[in-house]
């Protein structure tokens, strides 16, 4: 079995990634690199990872990720920032194709978690953007709030033909005990019911409390997902260098591991890398 890592990032601390400026980011405020992930993956079984932009919200981030996916063997995708609602959307993923490593872009993503409107992922522009990212031939990732979920199971529904993944599941608000639990439940089901959607089980420790959080923490949320989805809908991130605001890269794959419910070798299989590699079409 091939183990991929399907979310994690690397930025420079001084590329322009103005939310570490966050008191709270203080830890994660330095540069990774691609040497800096092979130090971290290094005896975890990983042998295959998906970059994913960091925040930056520009064009000009692709070609320095898709540089560092040229020059890395572990990267085996990348997904890029864009705009949905940018007209010149076909171009811009064009463009990315066009540079070096353009062959790894995996997805595209933008920052849906930041958007106030609550009518964001119904607006005509962005889903004439997310039909020409499927037109393109690559899926999208949802990163949104709890609060979002309802309107992305809408969207899940309205566009069948575009390949939605979930990133962190939604971000379920796992330090608020049960009543976040409830709030969230229901809307990740009613999402989970689009077969065009799968979800990452990743940024869930950053989700609960950074210095007291347990793997039972994360078990309901991981179960639920699991059985909404199935095995060949979920996948294993890191969410490093983000994760290490809570516990290390072999804590945070170790416990999602220990969370898992019973499932066959081959349900495991695609967890840890089958649908990772399916989803994002990672070729050799």
């Amino acid at each position: 079995m091939t183990v991929v890592d399907a979310h994690h990032h690397l930025w420079g601390a001084d590329q322009g990634y103005t939310w570490l400026d966050e008191p709270a980011l203080a830890p994660i405020r330095h540069t990774f690199g691609p040497g800096d992930l092979a130090a971290a993956v290094e005896g975890s079984g990983v042998a295959r990872t998906v970059l994913v932009e960091g925040g930056r919200c520009d064009t000009a981030e692709a070609e320095l990720l898709l540089g560092y996916a040229r020059t890395s063997p572990l990267i085996a995708g990348v997904v890029a920032w864009a705009d949905p609602e940018d007209p010149a959307l076909a171009d811009t993923i064009a463009g990315y194709r066009a540079l070096p490593g353009g062959e790894r872009l995996a997805g595209i993503r933008a920052q849906v978690q930041g958007e106030s409107d609550p009518g964001y992922l119904d607006r005509a522009g962005v889903r004439r953007g997310l039909r020409t990212i499927a037109a393109a031939g690559l899926p999208f990732d949802l990163v949104l709030r709890a609060d979002q979920l309802t309107a992305a199971a809408r969207l899940a529904g309205d566009l069948p033909e575009v390949s939605l993944v979930l990133d962190h599941l939604g971000k379920p608000p796992i330090v608020e005990g049960a009543a976040g639990f409830a709030r969230w439940r229901g809307p990740l089901a009613a999402l989970a019911a689009h077969p065009n959607v799968t979800a990452k089980l990743s940024g869930l420790v950053t989700e609960a409390d950074w210095s007291a959080w347990t793997v039972g923490d994360l078990c309901p949320y991981v179960a639920v997902a699991v059985d909404a989805f199935g095995p060949d809908r979920v996948m294993f991130g890191s969410d490093w260098p983000v994760c290490l605001l809570a516990a290390s890269y072999e804590r945070v794959k170790d416990a999602l591991a220990d969370a898992l419910p019973p499932l066959s070798p081959a349900e495991r299989d695609a967890v840890f890398g089958g649908t990772a590699l399916r989803t994002y079409d990672l070729r050799p």
